[in-house]
C-alpha cells in the first residue's frame, strides 16, 4: 500500500478548507483515509495551516510521500524529509540519438493518386459556367 500525504478538500462551495490526510494513494480525493495530521485554511488572512509535527513525521519516516501542494505546505512550516537531492542538470540535446526517418514505399494506387492531386493543383481553375436566368 503507497501512503501519501495529501489534502481533502472539505467546507462549502466557494469556501475551501482542507484536511492534510495519510490515505492510501488509490483512494479518491476526498474518499477514506488512515489519519489526518492537519488542516490548511485559505480563506483566513494570512492562510492557517496547522500540523501535528510529530504524526507527519511518523508517515515521512514510514515512507509516505507527500503530494506536490502538502510538499509546499511542509517547507512553508519549516519541515524537510528524505535526503534532499543536487538539482537536475538538463540534459545536452546532443545526447539523444536522433531517430532516422524510415521510407514507406507506397502502392501504386496510393502513388496515382498522388501523382493526380499535383497535376490538379497545377492546372489552373476553369472558369465556371454562368447560369442563364430564365425570364
Amino acid at each position: 500500500m503507497a501512503v501519501v500525504l495529501r489534502l481533502m478538500r472539505a467546507g462549502a462551495k466557494k469556501r475551501p478548507f482542507y484536511r492534510i490526510v495519510a490515505a492510501d494513494s488509490r483512494r479518491q480525493r476526498d474518499g477514506r483515509f488512515l489519519e489526518i495530521v492537519g488542516h490548511y485554511d485559505p480563506m483566513r488572512s494570512p492562510a492557517e495551516l496547522v500540523l501535528e509535527k510529530d504524526h507527519v513525521q511518523q508517515w515521512l519516516a514510514k515512507g509516505a510521500a507527500p503530494s506536490q501542494q502538502v510538499a509546499s505546505l511542509l517547507r512553508s512550516a519549516g519541515m524537510t524529509w528524505g535526503n534532499p537531492s543536487a538539482p537536475k542538470k538538463p540534459k545536452a540535446a546532443s545526447a539523444k540519438p536522433k531517430r532516422r526517418a524510415v521510407k514507406r514505399t507506397l502502392s501504386a494506387r496510393k502513388l496515382g493518386k498522388r501523382a493526380a492531386r499535383k497535376v490538379a493543383r497545377s492546372k489552373p481553375a476553369a472558369p465556371k459556367a454562368k447560369k442563364q436566368a430564365k425570364k
